[in-house]
């Protein structure tokens, strides 16, 4: 954080600054054993020599592993600790120095501003889904704009991020008639810090009071209604993109909704259905940043609780430990129940013609008193849709707008193995691993648990190596919304 953001911490909240002071050097380790990582496996300009090696580390720096205290890393005879010092070393733009220094300050500030405790384990406590999904500090696992929050300041980073545990209103702004793109009445529900900005640009735009409380989502932009979930638009860099609502996404949400509706019927795979987008007409075509669209909340029963999967390794406020080690207290048996849950009927799906991109924010299990019962999935950008394999299941194919028809086995499998075995399996076995189960026997479970779906997919994800989303090697793209893998051992292979 530059002196002139560190000025603004002292002048919003005053009592944070020395939490932040201490948190800095652990934010910074975060960040540069990101760094670290992409630079060992990804395809990544101005690679340094033996980057999985840094000083000060008796081990080296490994993938969903807590970066070690006084991580260091020397490159040309410096030893550097700042993760911008090595994106400026390494020649790389200083647009992606800036998003790196902000995503260390915003990570510090998540330290600094942890939740308070409790008397006992969250998960014995029953908490509704924003509450487990504001527990989570680090953002995405390998990522090293986990944390990148562009354009906003420190308040609004206080006021809206969900690490920081506010609830909010989102603004009500009427839309002329013949400007409205949607199905609903013609009221845009605008995130505060996008509305401001809006009412700037588009004066035509009335105000129209507020909605209830709501509360962020592990995604800034999505808010928890109480009664279902509203993705709103937010012109903001946060990890890989700017948070808008495409008008592809305004067409898809619907029909994908109808699709997997039918596609999961007798799966143990809820999908959360998208209704009620909107968005303004301008020069006559839906704006990605004045757009909302609705999406159902999942139901619950007595005694159950909802968990994103990446949120399964944020840390209990009770004790500090990962939640999922007090869910799992047999940690063989309830990744046994997980894996049989979550992988057969992702792979069935996967042959009936879609692929989810099922990462750890928008794939979620239902607990039982810590038992997994079920998988909910929401969000359906990133998934890929065949129609042969459709028209082979007996399914009709409907329109899509975008790049998610293929029939590249290949490309449908890397979408649904780079999210699922890339990225989520080994964080939530890194976390088991904490607690002293064997890795070894974790991956057998789940390679038993593919085995059991008869198709060529599985095979697949059982031999070779896996795929995984090269994120920094994306944001130094001359695209960077284009996917990049990477691949690794697979643990799966006997």
């Amino acid at each position: 954080m530059g002196a002139v953001s560190r000025a603004e911490l002292q002048a919003v909240r005053p009592g944070l600054v020395d939490a932040y002071d201490r948190a800095l050097p652990r934010a910074r380790a975060e960040i540069l054993a990101r760094l670290l990582v992409a630079l060992a496996h990804e395809p990544l300009p101005g690679t340094a020599p033996d980057p999985m090696h840094a000083a000060g580390s008796a081990t080296v720096v490994e993938p969903f592993q807590p970066a070690a205290a006084g991580l260091a890393y020397r490159l040309g005879g410096e030893t550097i600790t700042d993760p911008v010092v090595l994106v400026r070393r390494l020649g790389w733009p200083e647009t992606f120095a800036g998003e790196i220094g902000n995503s260390v300050a915003n990570l510090a500030l998540a330290y600094a501003d942890p939740p308070p405790a409790t008397s006992r384990p969250l998960l014995d406590t029953a908490p509704d889904l924003a509450t487990v999904e504001q527990l989570v500090a680090d953002g995405h696992p390998l990522h090293p704009c986990c944390r990148t929050r562009t354009a906003m300041s420190v308040a609004d980073v206080l006021a809206y991020a969900p690490e920081h545990r506010p609830t909010l209103r989102l603004t009500r702004l009427r839309v002329p008639a013949g400007r409205w793109y949607g199905t609903g009445e013609p009221v845009l529900l605008a995130h505060p810090w996008q509305a401001r900005r809006l009412r700037e640009a588009y004066p035509w735009l009335r105000a129209d009071g507020e909605t209830g409380p709501v509360r962020p989502l592990m995604s800034l932009r999505t808010v928890d209604t109480g009664a279902g979930h509203v993705k709103t638009a937010v012109d903001v860099q946060m990890t890989s993109a700017v948070r808008t609502v495409s008008p592809a996404a305004l067409h898809n949400g619907p029909v994908l909704s109808a699709l997997l509706g039918k596609l999961t019927a007798g799966l143990p795979l809820t999908v959360l259905a998208e209704s009620g987008a909107g968005a303004v007409l301008v020069g006559g075509e839906p704006s990605r940043h004045l757009a909302h669209l609705h999406r159902e909340a999942p139901r619950v029963g007595p005694g159950e609780t909802v968990v994103p999967l990446g949120a399964l390794a944020a840390a209990d406020p009770y004790d500090g430990r990962p939640l999922l080690l007090h869910a799992a207290t047999d940690p063989y048996a309830w990744w046994r129940d997980l894996c049989h849950l979550l992988f057969p009927p992702l792979l069935a799906l996967l042959h009936r013609g879609v692929a989810l991109e099922a990462h750890g924010q928008n794939t979620l299990v239902v607990l039982d008193r810590g038992r997994p019962t079920r998988i909910v999935y929401r969000d359906f950008g990133g998934v890929r849709v065949s129609p042969a394999r459709l028209r082979a299941a007996g399914h009709d194919v409907p329109r899509l707008d975008g790049d998610l028809p293929t029939d590249d086995p290949h490309e449908l499998r890397t979408k649904l193995a780079a999210a699922v075995l890339g990225t989520v399996a080994p964080q939530l076995v890194a976390v088991l691993t904490t607690a002293g189960a064997d890795p070894a026997k974790l991956w057998a479970t789940t390679a038993e648990a593919i085995a059991t779906v008869a198709t060529a997919d599985a095979r697949a994800l059982l031999t070779g190596p896996l795929p995984r989303k090269a994120t920094t090697a994306m944001r130094l793209a001359a695209d960077p919304l284009a996917d990049v893998w990477t691949y690794h051992d697979n643990p799966l292979a006997a």
